[in-house]
């Protein structure tokens, strides 16, 4: 355990989820604050001071410095802990997996989030997540539930022709890409569709590893 590392996080927070089992991965044990997004603890002036964005996750160091989003976390995970890198080693691969992690990240899981947050009745004025209110948009319901539908389609393609999203090895990519679908199914029931053979042989493979339950 680390203890001088501390994650503010939310069990239901899909993208604490994707930290969740970054570290899982790497083996990395640290210090896991909860943050009760329904009692909206987001807004709280103790965690308002941590993040001022509202949002979790947020990795706090021992020296006191926050660090928000997801993918900053990751970069600072695995450049602190190198012995089981899930962002590549070489400059190709870095950039390779950054690639293919951005496009989970846009054309998944932001097209799931997009979808909810337009939707969700318990979240009328906050249809974007952060420190501001925004109104829904119900037509954007339509576009993001399409949007998703191309986001299975896309991914299938990519896993006929490579056994991890970013390749030949399991990369943060291959993360947001599951946690994407878990969001999906769960809040849209948006599923794997059943033709879809290569996204499931990855998916199962992915969620016989005890790190993917984290």
């Amino acid at each position: 355990m680390i203890a001088n590392l501390k994650l503010y996080q939310s069990n239901g927070s899909p993208n604490s989820r994707r930290i969740r089992i970054f570290l899982a991965e790497k083996g990395v044990e640290l210090t896991q604050v909860p943050v009760d997004l329904g009692a909206k603890e987001q807004f709280s002036e103790a965690y308002v001071a941590i993040n001022p964005r509202r949002v979790v996750p947020t990795l706090v160091l021992e020296d006191g410095t926050a660090i928000g989003e997801v993918p900053a976390i990751m970069r600072y995970l695995d450049e602190a802990f190198p012995e089981r890198q899930l962002l590549g080693s070489s400059s190709k691969e870095k950039a390779l997996i950054q690639m293919w992690e951005r496009r989970m990240e846009l054309e998944g899981f932001a097209a799931v989030m997009e979808t909810v947050r337009n939707r969700a009745a318990g979240l009328k004025d906050r249809a974007i997540a952060g420190p501001h209110g925004y109104a829904q948009i119900p037509a954007l319901v339509d576009r993001g539930l399409e949007r998703v539908r191309d986001f299975y389609a896309d991914l299938e393609a990519r896993l006929v022709e490579a056994a991890f999203v970013a390749g030949t090895t399991l990369s943060a990519a291959d993360i947001t890409a599951f946690v994407t679908i878990a969001f999906a199914t769960g809040a849209l029931q948006l599923g794997i569709p059943d033709a879809n053979t290569a996204t499931r042989r990855w998916h199962d493979g992915l969620a016989a590893r005890p790190s993917f339950s984290a």
